[in-house]
C-alpha cells in the first residue's frame, strides 16, 4: 500500500531560531498632555550636527545617483591617522551593531558559543542568535561585568567574548588592571571585543583606551561609532580596529555599499571637527554630573556612570517609573524588573525629567 499523502504546508519555512529570538524594538515616542516630547531613551546626542557635517552632506547629496565607496578608502585613512593605526587594521560598517555583526559571521558556526555579560546591550543575544552561535551569559556582579566570571565561562567552543565598556545600560565600566588581566586568561584564538562605543564621555582615568591594550594581543578587538559623541546615529557609521588577519575575515561579512556617501562624508567631516565635538561632550559629562546629583538629592538610588546616560535599579519599579516619566512626555528606557535608562539630553530636556521625577519621588516614598 502507498503512504499517504502529506498535507502541504501551508507557510513558508523558517529558521527554528527565530522562535527563541526576541528582536530589538526601540523605545516609543511619548508626548506630554501639553504637546510636549523629550527623547531621553535612545542614548542619543542630543545637539543637531555641525554647520561643517551639515555642509558636506549638502555636498555629497548631490552625488546620490552613484554608489558609494564600497571600500570607506578616504574614511579609512581617515580613521587610521587620527588612531595611529595601520589602514588594514580599521574594518567600518553600518553602525557598531553592524560591525558586531560582522564580526560574528567571521567566527559563528553550529556549536560555536559567544560569551557576554547580562545584562548587557540588549542587540547582542539576539544577533548571537541570529548567526547560529550559542549565547552564554555570565551576570553582572555589582552592576558591572565580572570578568574572572566570564574568564571561568570560556571553553574550547567559545570563539568570541564581548565586553561593553562602559556597559550599556548600566554605565559601569572595567578598568585598565582587571581588563588586562582577563584578556591575558582568554585564549589566543578566541576573540575579545571590547565595545568602545561611549568611549568619548569617559572621564575616570582608571578605564583605559582598550586601543592602547592591542600590542601582542592579536585577538583584541576594539568597536567604535559616530552614532554618540559625533552625533551621528541616523546616518549609521561603526568600526573595528583589530589585527590583520581578524580585520580581512571582519571584512569579508561587509555587506557591499553597505555605508552611503552621505554617511562617509559626514564622518570625515565630523572627525575634522574634533575640537567643537569635544565641547559638545564636555557639556554633556557636565550635565550628566548634575543629573545624577540632582537625582540622588531627591531620593533615588542612581549608579555612577562614565557613559551619556544613567542607570537606576528600580527593580520592579521600572516599568511604573516609565509610565510616569512618559505622562510628562519624557521618554525613557524601561528593563522589566531590572532598571531604567535615561540619556543625557539637553539642560532642557535633562530639566524636564528631573521635573517629572521630583514628582515621582514622593509617589514612590508612598508605595
Amino acid at each position: 500500500m502507498s503512504e499517504p499523502a502529506r498535507p502541504a504546508p501551508t507557510t513558508p519555512r523558517f529558521r527554528s531560531v527565530l522562535d527563541r529570538i526576541v528582536g530589538f524594538t526601540p523605545a516609543k515616542a511619548v508626548v506630554s498632555p501639553q504637546g510636549r516630547s523629550y527623547p531621553l531613551a535612545a542614548n542619543e546626542n542630543p545637539y543637531g550636527p555641525l554647520p561643517s557635517v551639515v555642509e558636506a552632506i549638502r555636498e555629497e547629496a548631490l552625488a546620490v545617483n552613484r554608489y558609494p565607496d564600497n571600500h570607506c578608502v578616504e574614511l579609512i585613512a581617515a580613521l587610521a591617522a587620527r588612531l595611529g593605526v595601520a589602514e588594514d587594521e580599521i574594518a567600518v560598517g553600518t553602525g557598531s551593531v553592524d560591525v558586531t555583526r560582522m564580526l560574528l559571521e567571521a567566527v559563528a558556526e553550529p556549536g560555536a558559543e559567544v560569551v557576554h555579560a547580562w545584562r548587557s546591550f540588549e542587540a547582542y543575544p539576539f544577533l548571537i542568535g541570529l548567526s547560529g552561535a550559542t549565547p552564554v551569559e555570565v551576570p553582572l556582579r555589582d552592576g558591572a561585568h565580572d570578568l574572572p566570571a566570564m574568564a571561568d565561562a570560556i571553553t574550547a567552543r567559545t570563539r568570541l567574548v564581548l565586553v561593553c565598556n562602559p556597559n550599556n545600560p548600566t554605565g559601569s565600566v572595567v578598568r585598565r588592571g582587571e581588563l588586562e588581566a582577563f584578556l591575558d586568561r582568554v585564549p589566543a584564538d578566541c576573540l575579545v571585543v571590547v565595545d568602545e562605543a561611549y568611549h568619548e564621555y569617559v572621564r575616570d582615568a582608571e578605564v583605559p583606551d582598550a586601543l592602547t591594550l592591542r600590542a601582542g594581543r592579536p585577538h583584541l578587538v576594539v568597536l567604535r561609532t559616530f552614532s554618540k559623541a559625533y552625533g551621528l546615529a541616523g546616518l549609521r557609521v561603526g568600526y573595528a580596529v583589530g589585527h590583520p588577519v581578524a580585520i580581512a575575515a571582519i571584512r569579508k561579512a561587509f555587506v557591499p555599499f553597505g555605508v552611503s556617501g552621505l554617511a562617509q562624508a559626514a564622518a570625515l567631516a565630523a572627525l575634522r571637527a574634533g575640537a567643537e565635538l569635544t565641547a559638545r561632550v564636555d557639556v554633556t559629562t557636565a550635565e550628566r554630573a548634575r543629573v545624577r546629583a540632582a537625582l540622588t538629592e531627591q531620593g533615588w538610588s542612581v549608579d555612577p556612570s562614565e557613559a551619556n546616560f544613567l542607570w537606576l535599579p528600580l527593580g520592579e519599579q521600572a516599568l511604573a517609573f516609565a509610565a510616569h516619566c512618559a505622562e510628562a512626555g519624557v521618554a525613557v528606557r524601561a528593563f522589566a524588573g531590572d532598571g531604567v535608562r535615561v540619556s543625557i539630553g539637553s539642560a532642557e530636556e535633562n530639566d524636564a525629567f528631573l521635573a517629572a521625577t521630583a514628582a515621582l519621588a514622593a509617589v514612590f516614598a508612598g508605595d
